[in-house]
């Protein structure tokens, strides 16, 4: 039992303790709100799409690639998003948080947490872009969906765009997205077995290897604390459905389908992460208000690495990970 805690122990605490440097360095002002800015943006256009495809350039994608996994990791999202949506609906008598309550539920960090947390593990972001491929598409058009039929001011300018405009603009976005299209030219780079010489192979290394720490310090520079946590019950509801619930209900049924190591990690990361920042981004952008959503990120951040280490644990001690 010792075993399997130091296993989970030392498989997300390196991850949590960069986040708390990135907090710490913010708060001495050697970090700012420009360089969280400018990182996220290095990361989400350069070193994490150079990390992905570089990683999958190298594997045989001809023997790795399952599309089970791909279409459980979409059935999984989908039904979690359209289960969550129907109770807050149901449930809530304040409906103008419906949106953000679902969005701020379902969306995690999928592609910068997910490859650092998996590249910790096995040092590679092995099965994190099967998982992306099945789950970030749908995120982002759920998340253009639900935001438009739930914004609680249609008349705003940011909610007065019909529904067809705004899905077209997020599919338009999908096919432009860097991690996708990194995905799909590594996987095409494995297909067609692309021969990257030694010198090109180390400098794309190099770059990808910044991910990790890059987007972690860039984690905790963004955290806001106190000043986040703002509509206690619906974010402490969102908090323990985002990291606890959808992984208590999914993870078993991922084992009982075959799902083991490096793809129940991806799925715990998809299911069970910290509610992504550009989930904010998106609320505010779409005419809400984007204080719960920022509340759930603040939350989940913090909880995620008690959380996050349990599930490992439970994994681990089951011998569903090694």
């Amino acid at each position: 039992m010792l075993e399997n805690l130091f296993f989970s122990l030392n498989s997300t605490l390196p991850l949590f303790f960069l986040m708390l440097l990135g907090y710490l360095l913010y708060r001495k002002n050697f970090f700012t709100d420009g360089f969280v800015s400018v990182t996220n943006k290095f990361i989400y256009n350069v070193t994490l799409p150079v990390m992905l495809f570089s990683d999958l350039a190298e594997t045989d994608i001809r023997e790795s690639f399952d599309g089970t996994y791909v279409g459980f990791c979409a059935a999984v999202t989908t039904v979690s998003i359209l289960v969550i949506w129907i109770l807050s609906k149901l449930l809530f008598r304040d409906k103008s948080i419906v949106g953000e309550f679902v969005q701020a539920c379902y969306r995690s960090s999928a592609a910068i947490l997910g490859a650092a947390f998996i590249q910790n593990i096995y040092g590679t972001t092995g099965m994190s872009g099967l998982m992306i491929l099945g789950s970030v598409p749908l995120y982002n058009i759920f998340a253009v969906l639900i935001l438009t039929l739930e914004c609680p001011d249609a008349q705003s300018a940011e909610c007065s765009d019909p529904l067809i405009k705004k899905l077209a603009r997020s599919i338009g976005k999908i096919f432009r997205n860097p991690t996708l299209i990194a995905i799909a030219l590594g996987m095409l780079a494995s297909l067609i077995r692309l021969p990257i010489p030694t010198m090109v192979t180390k400098a794309l290394d190099s770059l990808g290897g910044m991910t990790s720490p890059l987007a972690l310090l860039a984690i905790g520079a963004g955290f806001k604390g106190k000043s986040a946590l703002a509509k206690l019950r619906p974010t402490v509801l969102a908090s323990v459905i985002k990291l606890i619930v959808l992984p208590a209900v999914f993870l078993p049924l991922a084992v009982h389908l075959g799902f083991t190591d490096q793809k129940l990690v991806a799925l715990l990361v998809m299911l069970g992460s910290i509610t992504t920042p550009s989930a904010y981004v998106m609320a505010k952008q779409m005419g809400h208000d984007g204080t719960l959503t920022g509340s759930v990120c603040a939350a989940t951040t913090v909880f995620s690495a008690l959380t996050l280490t349990l599930w490992l644990f439970w994994a681990s001690s089951g011998g569903y990970i090694l």
